[in-house]
């Protein structure tokens, strides 16, 4: 057990402070769509296929001004919002009249504030040190719950430290760790499994990774270069034809290596804000390649699909959003006080 505390403890004063700051971030972008106020974020999410088809005809008209990708406004947020090559970017009404645009994600704090909470501004590599922090905290959780119940007898629930002294601030964190345990476990647990998917393996069973990596691999086509005369209101009702009930969520571009322009749809039944009810064109052509019903997927990846959901308060509504704000602002502070007890606020030496 005393092997256990100490590295609790070390590890905890080591990674705490990152663990409190993506726990921040996380609490706030669970509320993102509220508070990015601008004209017209509070419209009415418009799903009319005619609609949809005439903006993104307009968006799509000049071939030197084409966004990568369009992600259509949702219940919560009445805005388009276009994606250009180098970060650049921008916010339309639903009926592609311009709103903001910026040439830099750090422009928009909901931009930098979510690559730091995935990516820690450094791509590939800082996605992996999130993993592995995750994994850290989710260490922290299961060896926490086993030495409070030592203590078990002694718990006070209390939002802050009885006082600013390090016994104080160690019972606080003991007993503060407990009450968000369930959640904060539900948050690490999610968000590692989304980093490091063959992770997948140990809450959906052996042989999930490959099933997953299978299931939501693109079709294979080749690459050709994008037409400058596309239909794009053809591939809109094409589309809807194919999935009357689903919502239109994001229209890609082709990425390196691809030849097919990418429809996300989310059908009823989907937890996943842009669904993976996926539609895919030709790049040269428009025709329709290939689709993918999210509804026929293999049941562990439909599961896998929920992780994301659940993991940023995508489902349940406000209530289910505060349980995972009250998770990052729980991580937040045990992350905090814990580095600053380890660190800083030491007992002094008694003088003989």
């Amino acid at each position: 057990m005393k092997l256990l505390d100490a590295l609790h403890r070390w590890s905890g004063g080591l990674v705490g402070l990152l663990l409190a700051l993506v726990g921040l971030t996380g609490a706030i972008l669970v509320h993102r769509d509220a508070w990015v106020m601008l004209p017209h974020a509070g419209d009415t999410q418009v799903q009319e296929t005619q609609a949809l088809a005439a903006t993104t005809v307009a968006l799509m008209a000049d071939p030197t001004r084409q966004p990568q990708s369009i992600t259509f406004a949702n219940a919560g947020f009445g805005l388009d919002r276009l994606t250009y090559k180098g970060g650049a970017g921008a916010y339309v009404t639903q009926a592609g009249e311009p709103v903001l645009e910026w040439s830099s994600q750090w422009a928009r704090p909901e931009l930098w504030l979510s690559d730091f909470h995935q990516h820690l501004f450094a791509g590939e590599a800082g996605e992996t040190v999130i993993g592995v922090t995750g994994l850290c905290g989710v260490f922290f959780v299961v060896s926490g719950t086993i030495l409070w119940w030592r203590t078990r007898r002694t718990f006070e629930f209390r939002l802050r430290p009885a006082r600013m002294t390090r016994p104080s601030i160690v019972r606080h964190h003991r007993d503060l760790g407990i009450v968000v345990a369930p959640v904060l476990a539900l948050s690490l647990v999610t968000g590692t499994v989304l980093v490091f998917r063959p992770l997948a393996s140990v809450i959906l069973g052996p042989g999930a990774p490959a099933e997953i990596d299978g299931a939501l691999k693109p079709p294979a086509a080749a690459v050709v270069q994008l037409s400058d005369d596309l239909d794009w209101e053809a591939m809109i009702r094409t589309a809807r034809l194919r999935f009357p009930d689903a919502e239109v969520r994001s229209l890609s571009l082709p990425r390196a290596g691809s030849g097919l322009i990418t429809l996300r749809m989310r059908g009823p039944e989907e937890w996943l804000p842009n669904g993976r009810t996926t539609v895919w064109f030709a790049a040269d052509t428009g025709r329709m390649v290939a689709v993918r019903d999210a509804v026929e997927l293999p049941a562990r990846v439909m599961a896998y699909n929920a992780l994301y959901p659940l993991h940023a308060g995508k489902v349940g509504g406000l209530m289910f959003r505060l349980v995972m704000t009250l998770s990052g602002l729980g991580l937040a502070m045990l992350g905090t006080l814990a580095v600053w007890s380890f660190w800083f606020k030491r007992p002094r030496a008694r003088v003989k």
